[in-house]
């Protein structure tokens, strides 16, 4: 059953009444009176995390503007299922909005947002991803492809490798060593890529993964969601890179056509205020999450660039031809006339 309630309109009344008059009615210049309860939901993170805080602002923004016709009810992590499931009833309509790591099962093209080293840096990962960026322009028409809408990316930073007891600076290092990936492709293959043995896991069975030794650790996260949920359990994180961590903010796209011009411009214009406002504080949130680690004793770790240069030949060399079999040439093409060149 589809989750959004749409209560009755006026408009059928005045379209009769138009009708009757012998004169159309264009409702983009008029008013909306529809109102409308959507259902947003986060795979990761609670009320209290960025993201969840986020989300409230998006929901706050779209009520405040439609003076209450438009509600959203947000539901955090674990709440209606797990990262695939969610995803899953994102498609079909069951859901009407997501925070999310895409899942690739309905079109591996979103796995350009996965492709390890395309950006290098805060400066170029903005540039990619922001309005107008070359990375953004390739991801909007592929969601709507499977039948979502766009609004943009969350960025929360680039990702890294925590781990308990030891951790790695190189290929050779990462030998034997097991961490947690998310079971998306390429992020798998860009942990083995790396020298780890990568084992797929669902956010939700993460501690206790670790907890137990069925991996050492977890990667791909920035540091925020090591140190918040697992710092027990780990004593380093070594700054890799190998991913700018970036979540999309979408809607199930046959919700959104079913709007009228009025709404989608309030739903759009407040998730354009959510990202512009993350952009803004990532890199200061993330480097807030870095101190606090350290505070707490988790090591943290910066390869040194020639470190970094050999991970990203090796990872680059063996993980994009993987990328273009599934993605395409043309649209390898692309990335590789805009990825970051490594110092």
């Amino acid at each position: 059953m589809n989750i959004v309630k749409h209560s009755m309109t006026k408009k059928a009344g005045i379209i009769a009444l138009a009708a009757m008059a012998g004169f159309s009615v264009s409702f983009n210049a008029q008013a909306s009176d529809d109102k409308h309860k959507f259902t947003l939901a986060l795979e990761s993170g609670d009320r209290d995390s960025a993201s969840g805080k986020s989300m409230q602002m998006w929901a706050d923004l779209i009520k405040e503007a439609s003076d209450g016709r438009m509600k959203v009810n947000i539901f955090y992590q674990g709440e209606l299922g797990g990262q695939q499931e969610l995803f899953d009833q994102l498609v079909k309509g069951n859901i009407d909005m997501m925070l999310t790591w895409p899942q690739t099962s309905y079109d591996e093209r979103l796995a350009v947002n996965y492709i390890p080293y395309l950006t290098l840096g805060w400066k170029d990962a903005l540039a990619a991803y922001t309005d107008g960026g070359w990375l953004k322009n390739i991801l909007g028409p592929v969601y709507k492809d499977i039948g979502l809408k766009y609004f943009g990316p969350y960025p929360e930073g680039f990702g890294g490798v925590a781990t308990k007891g030891k951790y790695a600076l190189s290929y050779e290092d990462a030998q034997g060593m097991k961490v947690r990936s998310q079971p998306v492709f390429p992020l798998p293959q860009t942990m083995n890529a790396m020298g780890f043995q990568a084992v797929p896991i669902d956010w939700a069975e993460v501690y206790t993964s670790i907890q137990t030794g069925v991996v050492d650790g977890d990667s791909s996260n920035v540091i925020y969601w090591d140190y918040e949920y697992f710092r027990d359990q780990l004593d380093y994180f070594v700054q890799t890179s190998h991913n700018f961590s970036s979540y999309a903010l979408l809607m199930n796209w046959d919700q959104w056509e079913e709007l009228d011009d009025e709404d989608r411009k309030i739903i759009s214009d407040a998730a354009s205020q959510v990202i512009e406002t993350q952009f803004r504080n990532a890199k200061a949130e993330d480097d807030k999450w870095i101190a606090a680690a350290q505070k707490e004793g988790m090591e943290y770790i910066v390869p040194s660039n020639e470190q970094l240069r050999a991970w990203v030949d090796r990872v680059r060399t063996d993980v994009w031809p993987q990328a273009e079999e599934k993605l395409g040439k043309e649209l390898m093409d692309k990335i590789r006339a805009n990825a970051s060149v490594p110092e």
